[in-house]
């Protein structure tokens, strides 16, 4: 029987689980490989708003791919994560305050270098970036304000990923298709009694299921935001900051 999600974080929650962020910081002076891969998985996760934050500061499409594709190359070939400060442990701030940095080591060399040439070390979906990018609103936001908003985004997602493969798992992919949309609003503009009738159930018992798929949405969201900080008492401070984020739209 598959273990659901809830009982996988309720077995970490006496204590703060080692993380894909924690995992960096520790092993980033002793176990470079192992920091390594933990960065790749945050980097394949978290790109975007890097992509997103060079784009608003005027690069061109090519330009961007390049810097962020090359960013990312050296971050992991140097190991830059080294220098990481452990009681600033935010993946979001490192990751931006890294960026920024090369970003003006780019400008001061004011060198070309050839699209393609790069070895790309984390594999990014480039066919999806300006696509993405041009869904963007009015330049009304600053390029940090943009990089922050698809964070919070990105984080989103893969919380909807991860639950929606909870379920798929437990033999409840359909259900959770169906029940997705209430995660959305208020309780009391659900289409409960609608939902019950595609899904054959009471609507007392569809209410019990979006509850608990409610409740299992918080969890995962908290988990994950603790992927990417380095201590529990960081988990709520960055929750009512990405609240925040998403409030100004």
């Amino acid at each position: 029987m598959t273990t659901s999600l809830t009982s996988k974080l309720d077995s970490g929650r006496m204590g703060f689980a080692p993380t894909q962020w924690t995992v960096v910081l520790a092993a980033g002076r002793d176990d470079p490989t192992r920091a390594r891969e933990a960065l790749a998985r945050l980097c394949e996760a978290y790109w975007y708003p890097l992509y997103a934050y060079v784009r608003r500061c005027g690069h061109s499409p090519e330009d961007a791919q390049d810097l962020v594709q090359e960013f990312f190359a050296q971050l992991l070939a140097h190991n830059w994560v080294a220098r990481a400060d452990q009681r600033k442990g935010r993946f979001r701030s490192f990751l931006l305050m890294v960026f920024n940095r090369f970003l003006t080591k780019e400008r001061e060399k004011a060198r070309t270098l050839k699209r393609g040439g790069r070895i790309s070390l984390v594999p990014l979906r480039w066919d999806t970036a300006e696509t993405r990018y041009a869904q963007e609103p009015a330049e009304t936001q600053t390029p940090d304000q943009v990089f922050e908003k698809h964070w919070a985004l990105a984080l989103l997602q893969n919380v909807l990923k991860r639950l929606r493969q909870d379920y798929a798992q437990d033999g409840k992919g359909a259900l959770f298709e169906k029940l997705e949309p209430s995660l959305v609003g208020p309780r009391e503009t659900q289409p409960y009694a609608s939902l019950a009738a595609e899904l054959n159930m009471s609507e007392g018992s569809v209410k019990v299921a979006v509850c608990r798929l409610r409740e299992r949405y918080r969890d995962c969201l908290r988990d994950e935001i603790s992927q990417t900080v380095s201590s529990s008492a960081e988990v709520d401070i960055e929750l009512r900051h990405l609240f925040r984020v998403l409030a100004r739209g």
